[in-house]
């Protein structure tokens, strides 16, 4: 996880939230920048920037979120009740052991381009580009990354990756940096930056344009920018309503679900679950998801955003969950072999594949690459 100096994207490593899964102690985080015990404040105009329409009764509850006494739940925070779905046996899926990475990381960008998977920078690797072939169960190193970084987001659109944003590998703060990646001519090049420099975001394709949304710069932001590559330019767009880092984020039939997260440190994750519309540019508040976490992976498959992972100061999470956008329910799915956080999450061929991640909360890392399916 990133060190969070309040006063933590995407992720995006994916949206976040969570439900302690066993007893491990914490891993101190890494160095590269200054931690605070206050939690960051939310912008007073994240919901004046947005129209959020609630999709069922607006409350705050128990469920939100695990927060500390000291820190009660913001008022801007809007949530609509969590809602889950029976599940038939076939249902449950099952994992399967793929070959590890040949870096062990955690805090990693991932995408999927082309039919096969890129995993860039993270603590571990901060400047490491791997490629995996699903076919072959295989991995190659490929051409660096032009700068150290962990807590990138990173998109695959018209045959190129681009990584955006992220906390800077020597000295920990966040940058708007975007590079392009050809994996053709196996180069990087400089694009135009954000607006908005943040780590621990999440970052998303939607026709034909890039969006990076959420994320921390020692508060947390409800940033949402949208890049178009093809003039090479940044628009701002109406803010996230819940301010937050390490969430996950993903695309179902023309809308950009944002999902979990943290309010700045993983004692406090939430599992806020808020759908944005560019066609009308709103906010919608939608069912909580049931387990809240942060540094959590998020990919979509059959229709359904499936959520894994994640950490808190009591553990590293195991949660396999399933949203389905039509119904607005969640299902429980069968759980990760190895709990891991900071990960990203790629469908190919109707497998999801989660590469590497944290073992235990804080800076750790681990080669361990597993995949799901429904089939």
């Amino acid at each position: 996880m990133k060190p969070i100096n309040f006063g933590r994207l995407l992720l995006g490593g994916l949206v976040f939230l969570l439900g302690a899964c066993g007893g491990e102690t914490t891993t101190p985080l890494p160095s590269t920048a200054p931690i605070s015990t206050l939690p960051p404040p939310i912008p007073t105009t994240a919901l004046t920037t947005a129209v959020l329409t609630l999709s069922s009764t607006a409350a705050l509850t128990s469920n939100a979120a695990p927060i500390l006494p000291s820190a009660p739940v913001p008022t801007t925070i809007i949530t609509s009740p969590a809602a889950t779905s029976p599940k038939s046996a076939n249902e449950t899926g099952r994992w399967l052991q793929k070959a590890p990475i040949p870096t062990p990381r955690s805090e990693v960008g991932v995408a999927e381009l082309g039919g096969k998977i890129y995993v860039l920078g993270g603590y571990g690797g901060l400047q490491a580009n791997e490629e995996y072939d699903s076919q072959k169960d295989s991995w190659r190193k490929r051409a660096n990354l032009p700068r150290p970084v962990h807590h990138a987001g990173v998109a695959a659109l018209a045959g190129k990756l681009y990584l955006v944003g992220g906390f800077d590998g020597d000295n920990g703060r966040a940058v708007s940096d975007v590079y392009q990646y050809d994996p053709v001519s196996d180069k990087w090049t400089d694009l135009s930056p954000m607006p908005s420099a943040r780590g621990a975001l999440g970052v998303a394709v939607l026709d034909s344009k890039i969006y990076a949304i959420g994320g921390q710069n020692n508060v947390d932001l409800n940033a949402n920018e949208v890049y178009n590559p093809v003039a090479n330019s940044w628009t701002k767009l109406a803010g996230l309503p819940t301010a937050r880092d390490h969430l996950a984020i993903a695309v179902v039939n023309g809308r950009i679900y944002v999902i979990g997260g943290r309010l700045g440190s993983y004692t406090r994750n939430i599992g806020i679950n808020e759908a944005y519309d560019p066609l009308t540019n709103r906010w919608e508040a939608k069912a909580l998801l049931p387990t809240p976490r942060s540094g959590i992976a998020a990919a979509v498959l059959d229709g359904r955003i499936f959520v894994f992972g994640g950490e808190s100061d009591a553990g590293t999470f195991k949660q396999n969950e399933a949203y389905d956008p039509v119904s607005d329910r969640w299902a429980s799915l069968a759980p990760m072999p190895n709990p891991r956080h900071g990960i990203g999450a790629v469908t190919i061929d109707g497998v999801i594949y989660i590469p590497s991640g944290g073992p235990t909360p804080g800076g750790s890392q681990t080669p361990i690459h597993e995949a799901f399916t429904l089939k």
